[in-house]
């Protein structure tokens, strides 16, 4: 690896990271350098890919607001050893929950997100194999967590947004009807989509643990099923048969498909994506026939 080395570089004088964060990473990581910025217009957290002499490095920093840095420490901590025994994920180096603080070895790969390789139903079912390894791994039973989805959901209609006030009262009405049984949860990826994953010697490889935690199964299978199943059922049938099951045909699918289409449509006004906004509002429509005759 060939690295530019001006000294506004230097990882201890990086911005958007507190006094702490720069004490640990010279620490951790004496005289390593940023080679790019991942962070993307992030604003809770920033994201560097740095080297030292020896090696390449991940460096995750929160800032106050950030909540998925401890998660992703968590996910390394508790969940991805079944896939960093195969070189199938970033193996943890250092990590500081307090400081909001990790570090992770570079995991070199090829995208798979705007490729070939995206559309592959072989890809999809690997994909599909992993997330089975990752929820095995552990199972309790949350009785709160419907309700608690249920609650926040409603909560984010009543900031800005650009949903029709009729669509509204039918969304919090729909809402109030929806399965609060007590459910299984697993781990969980949070955003297991080809953007998180890469290609490394043939083999899938998955990135990106900040929005992971113990969720229902379903709630992994999501983003693939609005995006990649509807379209193309091959990579449905792919996945499925990597996974060994499909938990959408448990109660609580209908319910996680209301509550992911009111997000997109608030959060993407929010942030002014107005394509993850008009997703939003598809997906509210769509839920909405379906409610029709669901509960009519």
């Amino acid at each position: 690896m060939e690295l530019v080395r001006p000294s506004d570089t230097a990882l201890r004088a990086a911005a958007g990271l507190s006094v702490h964060q720069r004490g640990l990473l010279d620490e951790w990581l004496p005289g390593a350098v940023i080679t790019h910025d991942r962070s993307e217009g992030l604003k809770a957290s920033v994201v560097y890919e740095v080297a030292t002499d020896e090696d390449a490095f991940v460096v995750k920093a929160g800032k106050d607001a950030d909540r998925s840095v401890r998660r992703e420490i968590r996910a390394h901590q508790e969940w991805t050893s079944p896939w960093t025994a195969e070189g199938l994920a970033p193996r943890l180096e250092h990590a500081d929950v307090r400081a909001k603080l990790l570090v992770t070895r570079y995991l070199d790969g090829d995208p798979i997100l705007d490729t070939t390789h995206e559309d592959d139903p072989a890809i999809h079912q690997q994909a599909g194999a992993m997330l089975r390894e990752l929820h095995a791994q552990y199972a309790s039973v949350d009785p709160d967590w419907e309700a608690t989805e249920n609650a926040m959901v409603a909560e984010r209609l009543d900031h800005p947004h650009r949903i029709a006030p009729d669509v509204v009262d039918r969304l919090r009405e729909l809402l109030e009807t929806l399965e609060t049984s007590p459910v299984m949860v697993v781990p969980t990826h949070g955003d297991w989509q080809p953007r998180n994953w890469i290609l490394r010697e043939g083999r899938v490889a998955g990135l990106d643990f900040g929005r992971a935690m113990l969720r229902p199964a379903w709630t992994d299978f999501w983003f693939l099923h609005t995006k990649y199943f509807s379209r193309d059922r091959r990579l449905e049938e792919a996945f499925l048969n990597g996974y060994g099951s499909d938990p959408r045909q448990e109660a609580g699918w209908f319910g996680a498909r209301v509550r992911e289409a009111i997000g997109p449509a608030a959060w993407g006004f929010q942030i002014q994506h107005e394509e993850y906004e008009q997703l939003g509002h598809d997906l509210i429509a769509e839920v909405l026939r379906e409610s029709r005759g669901r509960f009519s």
